[in-house]
């Protein structure tokens, strides 16, 4: 049984390297992505690289897994056994969610918590079986509490720091640092990669199995002369050795032990149990765990591949880079959140800072601040999310917070370190505008709000499925592991048909406005957009319309609610849409941008007045059968129905004839239609309202039938109004 136990670690291992890596891949490749240094291929290649590197150099870090949060000297084989799998199951799991959702959680974070959780398990079992141990005597607190603070003191440091050096680092190459100041770049750089050399060779590197006694003696003796000769063969070959790969090494060095740490603690407990001839599972002490691991390398080559294909091949890993660079870049663009509560008070304080900060100031020192952070013409290459100053700042602070917890045996999380110094260098580099800031204030509040979830969560989810294990002996491993392997197979069909869904409906048009270069040809991108999205609007609305009014006459309470969240979808939509489109309009050239701008602003006028009264509509219909009140007479229903399917025709056609930008926009039938239907909506309603004044009418049903007419009668007059700006625009272009 052990044997199969150690199969299915190893196995989940797999899984782990693949999904952690997926995850993990945002904390190396989002600086070099968001600068578009290089192609994505060139980028991965270089990364693989380092991670391989890193991947052989790991040796140090295992003792983490071994004895870094139980005491081994406790436990017996069998629970430490229960121990490793459930950490294993765990974590493929909860990293395989996080990275479906497309938000970069701690690897690091999930290995400490899933161990506090089954230790804690066993521990709570051992003492309610009568033990008279304390409960420290089981855990290794004082590590723990090691472990815990340092990950998350990281979050703080790595901001603060990634903003005091893109800073400074702005303050010296300014935003025009490709024509000038190239020596202070080389220094830069020199300095940078030295002083990592120095973390990951003379403090990390000692730890390795394959260090001889001569060589560290040799490193010791002459740490001045190999550091002084680095200094100079990396200043000058700065453009040639970009950091990146140092990076990456710092990443693999520190975060496999999270992927194949616990697989090879339980590989050496399984070792240490067959050797010593017992028998008895729940009787050997596992003392042994108190000494320091010694991989053997083929282990590390091996994780190191899977590191290296998950890296090339992962669309996840896509998927979780771009929720960093979103958030970093320095243009504006499409927000991938929305504003809070907490992030709008945030915003306030910080505006409030700055006022008083710059009140403060000296004006000389002010102004020259300002002229050094002023915005230069020089351009990005395209799709970039910011300039290669910022990128470097990134690569290097984090690189060197990541080697310094390396070589401290510290197992800090790569991703708190690497997106808190992205933060941190973005809000220092001026990136988060008035208009933007609160977006990115909610993106890296959401952000920071997962990762505590996934501490709560991994440690909770390990704790009872250690607890299930240990009462349901074998049939519950084998359903665990089960269950395990098949909600991640399943869950990566999901995504795979997410992604495919997605890519269908990428804005791919509004992307191609943000990296053109000449405002003139941005009036016939914005038109195209703006038709096809202004069709695609107008036949949801159709569906919704219907999907309410029959959900209503049809006492569908269901219906009503599909309909009433799909409204409130398309309110975040639409409100999207309008920022996106009002981001290309002023990316047109001036004069055409400001004739534009009055039938613009009327077409989203009439979308979001269209949107209003179908909420207005929806509510007191769900309302309505929610209390289960009395039906609208089926004669009444009837003619409304009668006028709504021509609403629906109407609706339908419009969105047709919108979406041919090829050919002129006649509206002129649609027009007279409208006028028609919405004078035949005017009759309905006033005859409503005489009934509503006939003695023993039911008030209810009437008074909701006149609310529900008038609602509809207003969507055809917006809808006259959305299709004559149309037309404007269209002419003006």
């Amino acid at each position: 049984m052990y044997f199969g136990i150690i199969a299915f670690l190893f196995i989940l291992a797999a899984f782990d390297l693949w999904v952690g890596v997926s995850n993990d891949a945002v904390n190396f490749l989002n600086s070099a992505i968001g600068s578009k240094v290089a192609r994505f291929r060139t980028i991965v290649t270089v990364a693989a690289v380092g991670v391989f590197c890193g991947a052989v150099m790991s040796d140090g870090m295992m003792d983490i897994a071994r004895h870094g949060i139980m005491r081994p000297e406790q436990f017996v084989f069998g629970e430490v056994m229960l121990v490793f799998l459930a950490v294993m199951v765990t974590d493929v799991v909860l990293l395989d969610i996080f990275n479906s959702l497309g938000m970069p959680t701690s690897t690091t974070v999930s290995m400490v918590f899933e161990l506090l959780g089954a230790t804690f398990a066993f521990s709570m079992l051992k003492m309610a079986g009568g033990s008279a141990l304390p409960f420290g005597a089981y855990m290794n607190t004082d590590k723990a509490l090691q472990v815990i603070l340092a990950i998350f003191l990281s979050v703080a440091v790595a901001f603060v720091v990634g903003s005091f050096v893109q800073y400074l680092a702005r303050l010296l190459f300014t935003f025009n640092y490709g024509k000038r100041l190239r020596w202070k770049i080389g220094i830069f750089g020199g300095v940078a990669i030295t002083a990592i050399i120095y973390f990951m060779l003379f403090k990390g590197l000692k730890h390795l199995s394959f260090m001889t006694a001569e060589v560290k003696g040799f490193l010791d003796e002459h740490i001045f002369i190999v550091l002084g000769t680095c200094l100079v063969v990396f200043t000058l070959l700065m453009q040639l050795l970009h950091a990146l790969k140092v990076l990456a090494t710092a990443f693999a060095g520190n975060d496999l032990v999270n992927f194949i740490g616990v697989p090879l603690a339980g590989l050496s407990s399984f070792r240490d149990f067959a050797a010593s001839g017992s028998t008895d599972a729940w009787s050997f002490s596992m003392d042994s765990l108190n000494a320091s691991a010694h991989t053997q390398p083929v282990f590390l080559f091996a994780a190191g591949l899977i590191m290296v294909f998950s890296l090339a091949r992962s669309k996840k890993a896509h998927n979780v880079v771009k929720t960093e660079v979103g958030l970093s870049r320095s243009d504006e663009g499409d927000e991938m959140f929305g504003s809070s509560r907490v992030a709008r008070s945030l915003v306030r304080m910080g505006a409030n800072v700055g006022t008083f900060v710059q009140r403060i100031t000296p004006r000389p020192v002010a102004n020259f601040v300002e002229r050094r952070f002023a915005p230069t013409d020089m351009p990005l290459p395209d799709g970039a999310a910011y300039d290669l100053v910022r990128a470097s700042v990134n690569l290097v602070v984090a690189a060197l917070l990541i080697a310094l917890g390396t070589s401290l045996k510290l197992p800090l999380s790569t991703t708190y370190v690497t997106f808190m110094v992205a933060m941190g260098s973005s809000l220092a580099d001026r990136a988060w505008s008035r208009e933007s800031a609160v977006f990115r204030v909610t993106g890296v509040l959401t952000v920071i709000g997962g990762w505590f979830i996934t501490a709560g969560v991994a440690f909770t989810a390990c704790f009872f499925v250690a607890l299930a294990m240990r009462f349901g002996g074998v049939p519950a491993i084998v359903i665990i592991v089960g269950a395990g392997i098949y909600a991640l197979i399943h869950s990566q069909r999901r995504f795979a048909k997410k992604q495919a869904e997605e890519e269908k409906e990428d804005d791919v048009l509004f992307h191609q406005m943000c990296r053109c270069r000449d405002p003139k040809a941005i009036g016939g991108m914005l038109l195209r957009h703006l038709s096809v999205s202004v069709a695609e609007k107008t036949a949801k609305y159709s569906d919704i319309l219907t999907a309410a009014t029959d959900g209503l006459f049809q006492e569908r309470r269901r219906m009503l609610k599909q309909a009433e969240r799909n409204l409130e979808t398309e309110k975040m939509l639409l409100k999207s849409l309008r920022r996106r489109e009002t981001i290309g309009l002023r990316r047109a050239d001036a004069a055409e941008a400001v004739r534009l701008s009055t039938s613009f602003h009327l077409v989203h006028n009439s979308l979001r007045q269209i949107h209003y009264g179908l909420m207005r509509l929806c509510e007191p219909a769900k309302e309505h059968v929610d209390n289960n009140f009395s039906p609208i007479a089926p004669e009444l229903a009837a003619r409304y129905l009668a006028l709504r399917d021509r609403l629906v025709a109407l609706l339908d056609n419009t969105a047709l004839r919108i979406r041919q930008t090829d050919t002129p926009l006649d509206i002129q039938d649609i027009s007279d239609e409208a006028v028609q239907l919405k004078n035949d909506f005017a009759a309905f309603r006033h005859e409503v309202t005489l009934l509503l004044q006939t003695p023993g009418a039911h008030l209810v049903t009437l008074s909701l039938l006149l609310h529900v007419t008038q609602e509809t009668e207003q969507i055809v007059k917006e809808l006259r109004s959305l299709i004559k700006s149309v037309r404007r625009f269209r002419e003006l272009v």
